[in-house]
């Protein structure tokens, strides 16, 4: 970040190349439209060559990364209406696995996102910075703002809600 700060190019492209799937994922789960998710990609790195100076390095990159994201998208949902198709983002499939698996895992993936976005804003947020952000709780209540044990009791509740929107649509929760 300081060589982003000084004025290094290759420093920024370095830390976007390392960064912005995570950062659009986590945008694409705040606004549901890729075009957006686009957008806003974009105003979030601007920023990072703007305020690299102001990283003091009290929370990863990353969480850094996704609070400003989250700052940027709240900010273009307030300005623009928010879409009301959602995107859902590729399966990666490990091309070593048989195709019947990789099916039954495609599918399987995407039910649980359709039961996810079921979910409401404050849960399916905490939902996927946990657990496709990698985040930890703390880095959350960082990210958020909020306090740890509200970033707790939020995630006990989004699991419980899931656990029970699942059940409701027959899906087994065990593998694949």
């Amino acid at each position: 970040m300081r060589r982003i700060s000084a004025g290094e190019q290759a420093a920024l492209r370095s830390v976007y190349q390392l960064h912005h799937v995570r950062v659009h994922r986590y945008l694409m789960s705040l606004l549901r439209d890729g075009s957006a998710a686009e957008d806003v990609l974009a105003e979030v790195f601007l920023d990072v060559w703007r305020q690299a100076g102001s990283f003091a390095g009290r929370s990863s990159l990353n969480t850094w990364l996704c609070g400003i994201a989250r700052n940027k998208a709240m900010a273009y949902r307030r300005k623009y209406q928010p879409a009301q198709d959602p995107t859902s983002l590729e399966e990666e499939a490990d091309e070593s696995e048989l195709a019947e698996i990789t099916l039954q895992k495609a599918e399987k993936g995407a039910q649980l996102k359709a039961c996810i976005a079921m979910l409401g804003p404050e849960h399916r947020e905490v939902i996927h910075l946990v657990y496709y952000q990698d985040m930890s709780i703390e880095d959350v209540s960082k990210t958020l703002d909020i306090p740890l044990n509200t970033v707790k009791t939020r995630m006990f509740y989004a699991r419980k809600k899931l656990s029970e929107i699942m059940a409701a649509r027959g899906i087994d929760r065990g593998w694949p």
